[in-house]
């Protein structure tokens, strides 16, 4: 069936069905009489029933119009719910688009993991701007708990009071070396078999090198190094160089391209690196930020 009115028709018939008067409901609705007027009548044709009894004294609401009356009201309603959620929905729609995202991040991972996740997040539509901080773990840690970073991805053996820790991934503190060095061609490595290597280690007082300290410590292991070095990175170009074997995260080796260099797992102990989101205890997180995160999770369950 056709429907030959609309919502303007229905607003003229209440109006004029709640004023009792075709000059009154023109006022509350800022048209002429004549055109409330019309209204009405197209509406009366198109539901085949008269609506009101009009005489020079009174309008009067028929049996008709005191039935459509709720139905009016009721489909109003409905439009009017339904524009103002378009519009809320639009809103949102066009504030995620424009949304930032501030995530701080541990270099060693952070080409392991984001570039993988951002595609993800833009073949699914989403449309949020980032701002990265690639920060040491310390650091992370800190920018999350003064609300600078929305969350972090980091490695930290203490969290600040305010944050949780929620773990992605165990990444190994690995052996890196030349792919021509005499270790390579061996199976299995244990830390006896580099006592006597010029060992590269992270810098004392970082989060990696705390790993190390303390899984030495426990197997009661001297850890004797060549050179302390803050940045995973010039590490890499060391080891290229020649000038010593280097303790690493395997992720490091993500961001550093094959220049002739390999890694090799060491037991005894084996070191683990605990990877994984940094938050603030009860914070409230934009859709944007949700999505990003719940992405990330997907892409560290693949590593």
């Amino acid at each position: 069936m056709r429907i030959n009115y609309d919502f303007a028709d229905l607003e003229a018939f209440l109006a004029v069905k709640e004023t009792g008067s075709f000059h009154l409901a023109a006022e509350r609705l800022n048209l002429s009489q004549s055109a409330v007027t019309r209204r009405v009548q197209k509406l009366e044709t198109a539901l085949d029933s008269v609506l009101f009894e009009r005489t020079t004294r009174a309008v009067k609401p028929t049996l008709a119009a005191k039935r459509l009356q709720s139905r009016a009201e009721a489909i109003l309603d409905d439009a009017r719910e339904t524009a103002s959620a378009m519009r809320d929905e639009s809103v949102a729609y066009a504030y995620q688009r424009n949304a930032v995202v501030t995530v701080a991040v541990i270099p060693t991972v952070a080409k392991l993991i984001i570039p993988e996740a951002i595609r993800r997040f833009r073949s699914q539509g989403h449309g949020a701007r980032f701002r990265f901080f690639d920060q040491s773990a310390n650091a992370v840690a800190e920018s999350v708990a003064r609300a600078e970073a929305d969350f972090g991805i980091c490695s930290i053996p203490e969290l600040e009071p305010n944050t949780r820790f929620e773990s992605l991934f165990n990444d190994q503190i690995v052996l890196v070396l030349p792919k021509d060095h005499p270790l390579v061609a061996q199976r299995r490595l244990n830390w006896t078999d580099i006592a006597n290597e010029d060992l590269i280690v992270p810098a004392r007082g970082t989060g990696n090198r705390l790993l190390i300290d303390e899984a030495m410590a426990r197997a009661g292991l001297p850890l004797l190094w060549a050179y302390e070095i803050r940045r995973s990175t010039t590490a890499l170009d060391f080891v290229s160089e020649g000038m010593g074997l280097a303790l690493l995260p395997r992720s490091a080796l993500a961001s550093y391209p094959d220049r002739g260099v390999v890694f090799k797992p060491i037991d005894n102990p084996t070191i683990l690196r605990p990877v994984g989101m940094l938050s603030r205890i009860e914070q409230k997180q934009t859709a944007s930020e949700g999505a990003f995160k719940d992405i990330i999770r997907t892409v560290c369950a693949t590593l």
